[in-house]
């Protein structure tokens, strides 16, 4: 009875594989979550036994989009990590080179087909988008259908095997294994590092806001009677700004070259630390020197100066001309949509967002001299969007051999480049093109569970017979999968590249585009300085491994 439903309204089985899919997805033990794209797996692999099936049509649609939103989204940072970063850039070029080497050897040793070892890479890289740029791939080989269903059928079976234990394991390696190996307490490495960034002690508040805690407090001058207002807040590296003063009971315009005077009653806002020592040469704490009431506009902004290139936060402000910096601050650093702490040693890439805080001209002002504003829209550019996509469709068409391997990027292939070329585009020109980052993520959640929920289906009844076949060893090869690249990434990181534990940690789990691993290294350490390494090589590696599906496909149909 079900079954028949199912396969008459196969619409019902998409989206009882969603839901119920998202539901089993949520629940976590410990640092370890299956996720909503696994759970959607695993539920439509068991809706499959009834011979539902969605249209190939809607699978391919589905992909596009996310696949198109994925290199939209990434394109600014993938491109600005190029030739920069290089450090942390080359642990992907790390989990490439050695997951390949693994793949090719398992072919030869397992004999595995080309849509098993397709399976075995996306799970045990946690790379979903793996399962689509590789279907494409077994498609254009040439095989008959029932030989292309079973080759797609196994990388499904493959991912869904390997992928729990690749998440198990990488998690587990990068907050609990990696430390033991280095030595190291990685909580007091993250604080150490916290504060060589210049972060202060305020750990838990640091961390929840991701950003420099901004106040304002009023005092009555005493020591720094005498001290011009520009002078006084250089000698704090421009961290705080006088932004009222009263004198003798009468409001007085604040300018820099200002003296103060004994017994002025003055506002000063900017980053408590800085606030706190400069306290001491202030003079008395008032509870109310009878001040206007400063309200603080917030304004997100799109880094594209690029003059403050690689810069870090405090050298973008000493090297702003004091009168344009005066009164701004960047209070939170969002990279490919993670906050990155934004401490004064923390370096900033151009198409990084930087949240600023300050009076309404002043962040004006400051915008103008960094980027762009991101401009709080909902609407999305169709014209941008379909065009970007149907430019993916015709590079798709692209492919060819090399040294006998035959190799087709496909839709899913071509829709990357173009979502990172399009994305890229419009970090430049950020007049066209928009599309929201709600609107994105939901293209990207949507189209990505929508995919795995057809190709789910329509693999039902072939899983297993694959898991049958070979039993422990394809989850013993995703194991092997991530400690291998972990270990090399591991050694090289800290013999060679000299990277700070908690960095290189954070790199690790991003090379394998694990977000439980970053989350649970962000819980282990206390604060948020693994994101710094972290974001550099999940938008490398985001990009990179779903083109490496086509390229095992051909590898693996070649030795296999």
């Amino acid at each position: 009875m079900i079954g028949e439903l199912l396969r008459s309204q196969p619409e019902i089985a998409l989206f009882a594989s969603l839901a119920i899919g998202y539901f089993i997805g949520s629940f976590r033990v410990g640092p370890i979550q299956l996720g909503g794209v696994c759970g959607t797996l695993i539920v439509a692999l068991l809706l499959g036994q009834t011979g539902a099936r969605l249209a190939p049509d809607l699978k391919n649609i589905a992909f596009a989009l996310f696949i198109f939103a994925l290199g939209f989204t990434g394109g600014p940072q993938f491109f600005a990590n190029i030739g920069r970063g290089w450090r942390y850039g080359l642990l992907s070029v790390v989990e490439i080179v050695s997951v390949l080497a693994l793949i090719l050897i398992a072919v030869v040793v397992m004999r595995l087909d080309a849509g098993t070892a397709a399976g075995l890479l996306a799970g045990a890289a946690t790379e979903s988008a793996v399962i689509g740029t590789a279907s494409e791939a077994i498609a254009k080989l040439g095989f008959g259908d029932a030989q292309t269903l079973r080759l797609q059928a196994n990388i499904v079976t493959a991912y869904s095997v390997s992928y729990l234990f690749g998440l198990i394991t990488i998690v587990l390696f990068t907050s609990q294994f990696a430390p033991l190996l280095l030595r190291v307490n990685l909580r007091d490495e993250a604080e150490r590092v916290w504060r060589k960034l210049g972060g202060d002690g305020a750990f838990g508040e640091g961390q929840r806001a991701a950003a420099p805690a901004l106040v304002g407090r009023a005092f009555r001058v005493g020591a720094a009677a005498g001290t011009t207002v520009v002078a006084f807040e250089q000698q704090h590296g421009y961290n705080l700004t006088i932004e009222q003063l009263r004198r003798g009971g009468e409001v007085v315009a604040v300018e820099p070259k200002l003296v103060l005077m004994a017994d002025d009653l003055i506002l000063v806002g900017g980053r408590r630390e800085a606030i706190v020592t400069a306290s001491a040469s202030l003079g008395e704490e008032i509870d109310d020197g009878g001040f206007d009431q400063i309200v603080a506009e917030k304004l997100d902004v799109v880094l594209t100066r690029r003059e403050a290139e690689g810069l870090t936060v405090a050298q973008v402000r000493e090297r702003a001309d004091p009168e344009q910096a005066r009164g701004v601050y960047i209070a939170a650093v969002t990279r490919l949509e993670t906050t990155v702490p934004a401490l004064p040693g923390t370096a900033l890439n151009r198409g990084d967002v930087l949240t600023l805080v300050g009076a309404k001209a002043d962040v004006e002002r400051g915008a103008r001299r960094l980027g762009y504003v991101l401009a709080a829209t909902q609407k999305t550019d169709f014209v941008y969007l379909a065009l970007g996509v149907l430019v993916g469709m015709a590079i798709g068409h692209l492919g060819g051999r090399i040294g006998g391997v035959s190799i087709a990027l496909g839709t899913g292939g071509g829709c990357l480049l173009s979502g990172l070329l399009f994305g890229w585009i419009r970090s430049r020109y950020p007049l066209i093109g928009s599309l929201p980052s709600a609107a994105a993520q939901i293209l990207k959640d949507f189209g990505l569970a929508t995919f795995i929920a057809a190709v789910g289906l329509s693999a039902g009844p072939d899983a297993i017979k694959l898991v049958r076949e070979y039993g422990l060893a394809l989850p013993v090869a995703g194991i092997l999968m991530v400690l291998v690249p972990g270990l090399l990434s591991l050694w090289i990181g800290r013999v060679f590249l000299k990277l700070e534990a908690p960095m290189l940690l954070g790199a690790i789990a991003g090379q394998q585009c694990s977000t439980p691993a970053i989350s649970a290294l962000v819980g282990v350490t206390g604060n948020s300085t693994p994101v710094i390494g972290y974001t550099i090589t999940y938008a490398l590696s985001n990009i990179l491994l779903p083109l490496m599906g086509p390229v095992v496909v051909g590898l693996a149909g070649k030795l296999g």
